[in-house]
């Protein structure tokens, strides 16, 4: 179901963390770079985040369990899991070549105007909806409950937005508040915030509905079936995407020394001393890069999967 409310809400948590990491850590949210790393080169620039994330579903369990998605059951016949085996090597290798996936290119890139993640993004999101239409008839994509639209607005309980609300506005205290103003540049305040910005994005994923892959997938019915459309995806566009946008344009971060006007000082990081973005372009391009997009893109149009839910 479109859940307005809901998503705008969430996506207001994925910008500020997201944006936090930028402008504390100097560091960009790419998932799956941080759970790349978590195995192969474990470090207090990635466990903690992936901490936070894995621990955000402690305070959507205690404090507002309707939240959690219904997943469905564990595959029960050899043939299930083998599919779902596949599916999730067609997306551990798509996002591995691409270089990024929804979080790193979507969320992160288009807000930093990075041409490599608008052509990953258009690549991937293009191929996500025509599978998710044209494979197998579009059943893929399920249909809500008891038949109604999912284009149908509904709105939270007393109790989940008392704690939306909440969750949003401390996160906000937090991030342009109290970490400037208490942690200073240092290592370890550093792995303090990664960690608060995992949570943040747990929060965020759980809150807008996009841990929820079926709720991902009903927004590319809009080609085969609008009955089954829930548009609550653009509303991570508009208040992730654009905010994100916006602070972007307004700190400028990567300034290097000498690129400022008269009378600006440098950018830095609020507890870093250096950016670390990503510094390929769009000349670096290659077809492991494509191939790469295309198949993540296949795995997220296949099971409503991307590398931040599965």
């Amino acid at each position: 179901m479109f859940t307005p409310v809901h998503t705008s809400l969430g996506a207001l948590l994925l910008f500020q963390s997201s944006s936090g990491l930028l402008l504390h850590n100097g560091a960009v949210f790419g998932i799956s770079s941080l759970l790349s790393g978590c195995v192969f080169n474990p470090s207090c620039d990635n466990v903690p985040i992936i901490a936070g994330l894995v621990s955000s579903v402690a305070p959507i369990y205690l404090f507002a369990p309707s939240l959690i998605p219904t997943y469905p059951p564990a595959p029960n016949s050899w043939a299930s899991v083998a599919s779902t085996f596949g599916i999730g090597l067609l997306l551990g290798w798509g996002t591995k070549n691409g270089r990024g996936c929804t979080s790193g290119h979507m969320l992160c890139g288009l807000s930093r105007l990075s041409p490599r993640s608008l052509i990953a993004t258009a690549i991937f999101f293009t191929t996500a909806l025509l599978t998710a239409n044209f494979v197998n008839g579009g059943q893929n994509i399920p249909p809500c409950p008891s038949g109604v639209p999912c284009y149908t607005p509904v709105c939270p309980s007393i109790e989940e937005l008392a704690f939306m609300v909440t969750a949003t506005a401390l996160t906000l205290v937090t991030n342009f508040v109290v970490v400037p103003r208490v942690l200073d540049r240092s290592k370890k305040s550093r792995t303090i915030f990664s960690y608060l910005a995992g949570l943040q994005f747990g929060l965020g994923l759980f809150i807008s509905g996009m841990a929820d892959p079926a709720k991902v997938l009903r927004f590319f019915a809009v080609l085969t079936d609008p009955s089954r459309w829930d548009p609550s995806l653009a509303l991570i566009i508009l208040f992730g995407i654009g905010p994100s946008l916006a602070t972007y344009l307004s700190v400028k971060p990567g300034l290097k020394k000498g690129e400022e006007q008269e009378g600006e000082e440098s950018a830095k990081p609020t507890l870093a001393d250096n950016w670390r973005l990503p510094t390929l372009t769009v000349a670096d391009i290659d077809w492991r890069f494509v191939t790469g997009a295309a198949a993540f893109g296949l795995a997220w149009g296949l099971r409503g999967a991307s590398c931040e839910i599965d």
